[in-house]
């Protein structure tokens, strides 16, 4: 059985779009490097580093297979073919990202036991190192958003020069209707490692709001 993958590592892996396309194909069919370079129209050498990372990630399988059918010698070499590991990314419309906000869940629990601090301090670290592993992966704090299932937002559009922003989903939601503070503390550190690790100087702030994310991105801290 193939592991799970870390969610966080998983979906900064995703931040991506050549290899959410890579993902995808494998996620079909078996490709190999030159496989995937044909249906993207990438070089050789781009398919093989992007495959390769999301095997790192959990995200993909490998095997060598002789395609030519034959074997011993003169049989060539055999073809390295890559395909989506049995475990799945849960894809939910609104976006949602339980798997992840579980594995925070039990890091800080195993964190907060061995340190001898409280459960909501574990996960207030686990929560920012989850997402400056994401956000340094990412082109952009809003790529990076998006790729946690935010959907960020002008937060005023009616203001051009505007650079604030709002998070129109709640990746947690679920979770943080029942157990707000908790749940809204870990988005607020989620998002502020964004920040850090795409270098954005927009400040991550906790304005809850009916029918979105409890966490604005302002251009100052208000």
């Amino acid at each position: 059985m193939a592991p799970t993958p870390n969610r966080a590592g998983a979906i900064a892996a995703l931040v991506d779009p050549q290899r959410r396309d890579l993902y995808r194909l494998a996620a079909e069919r078996a490709v190999s490097r030159d496989d995937a370079a044909d249906a993207l129209g990438i070089p050789r050498s781009t398919a093989a580093l992007n495959l390769d990372r999301l095997v790192d990630a959990g995200l993909l399988t490998v095997s060598y297979v002789r395609r030519s059918g034959r074997s011993g010698p003169g049989a060539g070499r055999p073809a390295k073919l890559y395909r989506a590991a049995a475990a799945e990314l849960a894809a939910t419309i609104p976006e949602r990202h339980y798997e992840l906000v579980g594995d925070l869940l039990a890091g800080a629990a195993e964190q907060a036991d061995a340190a001898g601090i409280p459960v909501r301090d574990a996960l207030a670290s686990e929560a920012f190192a989850a997402g400056a592993a994401i956000g340094a992966d990412a082109d952009g704090l809003e790529a990076a958003l998006a790729a946690c299932g935010y959907a960020p937002a002008d937060a005023h559009p009616e203001r051009p020069a505007s650079r604030d922003l709002v998070l129109e989903n709640c990746p947690f939601h679920a979770l943080a209707t029942r157990h707000t503070a908790l749940i809204c503390g870990a988005n607020l550190e989620l998002v502020k490692g964004l920040a850090v690790a795409t270098g954005d100087e927009r400040t991550p702030v906790l304005a809850p709001a009916a029918g979105r994310c409890c966490v604005e991105i302002r251009t100052r801290s208000t």
